[in-house]
């Protein structure tokens, strides 16, 4: 069964666009807080469309009212070190940055600590200006513990990192934009950022299979390499694309001023 006919309590899968899935979070009582088992659904839904030959880009969004507002603090109260640390709690968050495929989040409302971490870990992030960002965990108690911490210095610099998580203060879809996380804020109006998500997932969707995830390969290479060797990996995968019938097919098509036909092969 495909992730897109398969059915869950926690989210909704759909393929609303050729070469596109879409994962709706979808506790609306609970402001789409992040509990285990609606983790364990995403991760089986999105390692379902990585899989899956007929999806090439990726879509996941929330609520017009939430992203997600969190990690669920009714699950996390009474735990104890002993038990998050041999349970390796919340480890199982990073199956979402390590899919081959891009994936595009569309945040309305509030995405607040693990929102905002799972939405950080993807790939490019389009945002409602409704849209609030922050990490809060510092007022009760704890600090960021699904990369929030890590992933914002990499992307905003170390002392606005600090000032957002030392204070917990929550930021918006603008200052968000201005900042580098957010690709694009999308005018107003329901279900609009998803609409733009899904019509940019399409887009991607449309280039060669190949192509899009090494050049993904080689962007995700810069936050975890120096330069000389992010370089170095980026001429790599660019040689490889030489091996491929769509970058023939692709040069071809432009030398004779056609569209390309790409067998993502």
């Amino acid at each position: 069964m495909s992730s897109a006919a398969k059915s869950y309590e926690h989210i909704l899968t759909s393929s609303p666009a050729p070469g596109v899935g879409l994962v709706t979070l979808n506790r609306p009582k609970a402001l789409n807080a992040l509990c285990s088992p609606l983790i364990l659904e995403l991760n089986d839904a999105l390692l379902a469309f990585d899989a899956d030959p007929d999806i090439r880009a990726i879509v996941l969004t929330g609520s017009d009212r939430a992203f997600a507002a969190g990690a669920d603090i009714k699950e996390m109260k009474d735990k104890t070190y002993v038990d998050a640390y041999k349970n390796r709690f919340i480890e199982n968050w990073g199956v979402l940055a390590s899919l081959r495929k891009p994936i595009i989040a569309a945040v309305s409302g509030y995405a607040l600590g693990g929102g905002c971490e799972i939405a950080l870990s993807t790939d490019i992030i389009l945002a409602s200006p409704t849209a609030k960002f922050g990490q809060p965990e510092i007022a009760i108690g704890t600090i960021p513990g699904g990369g929030g911490s890590q992933r914002l210095l990499k992307t905003i610099g170390k002392s606005r990192t600090m000032e957002l998580v030392l204070t917990g203060r929550q930021f918006s879809a603008h200052e968000a934009e201005r900042w580098g996380i957010v690709s694009k804020v999308v005018r107003e109006g329901d279900g609009e950022v998803v609409r733009e998500a899904i019509e940019m997932a399409g887009v991607i969707a449309s280039k060669s299979q190949l192509a899009v995830q090494a050049a993904k390969e080689a962007v995700n290479a810069a936050l975890d390499q120096s330069l000389s060797e992010g370089l170095k990996t980026e001429r790599r995968l660019f040689y490889g694309t030489f091996a491929t019938s769509d970058q023939k097919e692709g040069m071809g098509a432009f030398a004779e001023k056609r569209q390309p036909n790409f067998t993502h092969s």
